[in-house]
Order: structure tokens, then sequence, then C-alpha cells
């Protein structure tokens, strides 16, 4: 069972930036971030495997940069421009098939992070 432990989260102001982090307990193909916000369906924001695919939703290419370093097990979201909108519960994923990050049926998942962004 691989375990994820996330940090970074906090209050910041619109138009500021946060730099999320998450560590695997082992190594692992692809690792991601999704995001849960109340009243909708948690949604995949970023994912990044081990030789450099990357993949990101619209609402935050741009705006978010994922990175890993593999020595580490670590995965990073830098989040720049931050809006309200961006608030919620960011989760650190990861699974052995990036198609599992990007679209669904992820294995592994951390605690969560609290983002909020307001003024």
């Amino acid at each position: 069972q691989v375990q994820l432990v996330e940090s970074g989260g906090g209050l910041v102001q619109p138009g500021g930036s946060l730099r999320l982090s998450c560590v695997a307990s082992e190594s692992i193909n692809t690792m991601g971030w999704y995001r849960q916000v109340p009243g909708k369906q948690r949604e995949v924001l970023a994912a990044i495997s081990r030789d450099g695919r990357t993949y990101y939703v619209d609402s935050v290419k741009g705006r978010f940069t994922i990175s890993r370093d593999n020595a580490k097990n670590m995965v990073h979201l830098q989040m720049s421009r931050l809006k309200p909108e961006d608030t919620g519960v960011y989760f650190c994923t990861a699974d052995n098939n990036y198609g599992s990050v990007v679209g669904g049926g992820v294995d592994y998942w951390g605690q969560g992070t609290q983002v909020t962004v307001s003024s």
C-alpha cells in the first residue's frame, strides 16, 4: 500500500500563490493532484509521470505547474494567480497507470490539504 502525505495548504488572497507538496512512501509511475469543492464532483487538476509527461485541466493551465522529484518520491503543485473558485480540498494521488490518474480510478490518495482563497 502506497501512503501519500500532502502539505502546504492554507489561506491566501486572490492573486496570490501557494506551493503544495506530497511525499509518497514508495516510487510510483504517476502522481497528480485532485480537488474537491463542496457541491461539485472531485476533479483532477494535474498529473505527471516518471518520464515527465504532464496533464492539466483547462481551468488551471498557465497558472498551476506540477513537478516531481523521482529520487525523493515527491510531487509538487505550484499554484499562482489563485482565484476564490480555487478554494477546496486538494488531494495528492498516485497510480502506476498514467491514464488512471488523469481519467479516474486512482489507486492511492493522500489525506487532503485545505486551500482557501479569500480576501
